[in-house]
């Protein structure tokens, strides 16, 4: 990923916190046929230091897990917040003239080897922890305990684990810190004003982005 040093995010404790909260991941593979793609959700444990572990589970038809370069290292695109960034909101518009528009954007990119777990103990923890972690904000949260053993038994069976050891950890965090004061300021304004939980997100990035990256 083309990083220019005014966009990069080093920060591991920033780039897991996107991880947390976004844990759809875009996992790419060299499979037989070439570079493959899957989406799926990876829950993110914070050892081994300094980057941390994924977890995750793919369906046994899906050729991931017996389909790939074991000694190439594989690919985990976690998204965050992103916006169609428009010059009408940059004060030097006015003055100058001389801007366009753009696209603001934060991600993070993993890296690791891909390891298959085919064990219904492991998978069993893993999915009680992947759903604690995602039911934890609702007022009545399920649980793999909620439904009938052989019911999900006959589900694990059918799903295999996935574990990454992240080996490589990088952020690029575009939001709008190559603009002067104003523009950034008008940009906030102009998100804010549009509305939406991407733009508002994006707003409170770049808001932070003029002290913190």
């Amino acid at each position: 990923m083309y990083i220019p040093k005014q966009f990069d995010e080093p920060r591991v404790e920033v780039l897991h916190a996107l991880m947390r909260a976004r844990p759809l991941s875009a996992l790419v593979t060299l499979a037989s046929g070439g570079i493959n793609a899957n989406h799926i959700p990876l829950m993110l444990s914070a050892e081994p230091s300094p980057f941390g572990t994924l977890h995750g589970h793919v369906a046994r038809a899906n050729p991931l897990w017996n389909d790939f370069q074991a000694e190439v290292e594989v690919l985990a695109i976690f998204k965050g917040p992103d916006a169609y960034i428009t010059p009408s909101w940059y004060a030097t518009k006015a003055e100058t003239g001389k801007v366009v528009p753009t696209w603001n954007y934060a991600v993070a990119h993993a890296y690791g080897v891909l390891r298959i777990i085919d064990d219904a103990t492991w998978l069993r923890t893993h999915l009680t922890a992947l759903t604690a972690h995602n039911e934890g904000g609702f007022p009545s949260p399920w649980q793999v305990s909620d439904a009938p053993h052989d019911f999900t038994e006959k589900l694990m069976g059918a799903i295999v684990g996935i574990e990454i050891v992240i080996s490589r950890l990088s952020g690029k965090w575009k939001v709008s810190q190559n603009q002067l004061a104003q523009n950034q300021a008008g940009v906030i304004e102009g998100l804010r004003a549009l509305g939406g939980d991407e733009r508002c997100a994006m707003a409170a990035l770049v808001e932070a982005g003029k002290t913190s990256v």
